[in-house]
């Protein structure tokens, strides 16, 4: 059964409170997570070995069993947390030689989401390669590659863009695609006009557009052709 056609925010939201799920998601987002706290405490950290990341995995799971469509893209939500719960853990350790209030660490803090949380579009477009990068290994794409064949005639950028347009707009073609993880040359050439020869010559390029496109990604270039 083709499951690619499910957004990130769609996994999360039928992985919720789901354990084995869960995990499944963080396993695939630990560089995402990493990159989140590293920023935030401005070193390197190691998994197992700072305790950072640990607040980092906990708090990834929690917007998990948090997130909703209103609140956005969940990349970006999820980057939220994790900074408003390593400011929280900072808080604490502050208290262990001070005083403070109990109530720091029961809530998000508004004030540190606003600050530390949707805090550039750069971040934003970070985020989104992370998520498209994993898109990509699952069919044996790796981003690197993806940028050394990528087109550099416009028409062609251009032609690979609308046989994409063409799979994702059609739902047996979609279907073929995303069941066999072939391109369905036969079925797109009854679309559109076919010139076999380049179709194969494109077909990582244009099953990467199609991974885009069904991603809706709001800062990937990739559908416009730019690479």
């Amino acid at each position: 059964m083709a499951t690619y056609r499910q957004s990130l925010e769609d996994r999360v939201l039928k992985s919720k409170n789901d354990k084995d799920k869960i995990s499944v998601l963080i396993s695939q987002f630990k560089p995402f997570i990493a990159s989140v706290a590293q920023k935030r405490v401005g070193r390197y950290l190691q998994y197992g070995t700072d305790d950072e990341l640990s607040v980092g995995l906990m708090a990834f799971s929690e917007a998990v069993n948090s997130f909703d469509r209103k609140r956005g893209k969940f990349l970006s939500f999820a980057r939220m947390v994790i900074n408003a719960r390593l400011i929280d853990h900072f808080r604490k350790q502050d208290r262990a030689v001070g005083s403070g209030s109990a109530e720091d660490g029961d809530a998000l803090d508004i004030r540190s989401m606003e600050q530390y949380g949707l805090d550039s579009e750069a971040e934003d477009r970070k985020a989104e390669v992370i998520e498209y990068t994993q898109k990509l290994k699952s069919w044996g794409i790796s981003f690197e590659e993806l940028v050394r064949i990528s087109p550099k005639k416009e028409d062609l950028r251009v032609y690979y863009k609308k046989a994409a347009r063409v799979i994702v707009d059609n739902k047996a073609i979609l279907d073929t695609l995303l069941e066999t993880k072939r391109l369905p040359i036969k079925e797109i050439g009854e679309i559109m006009e076919l010139h076999r020869k380049k179709l194969e010559r494109g077909r990582i390029y244009i099953i990467a557009m199609v991974l885009a496109l069904m991603g809706d990604f709001s800062y990937l270039d990739i559908c416009r052709g730019d690479g």
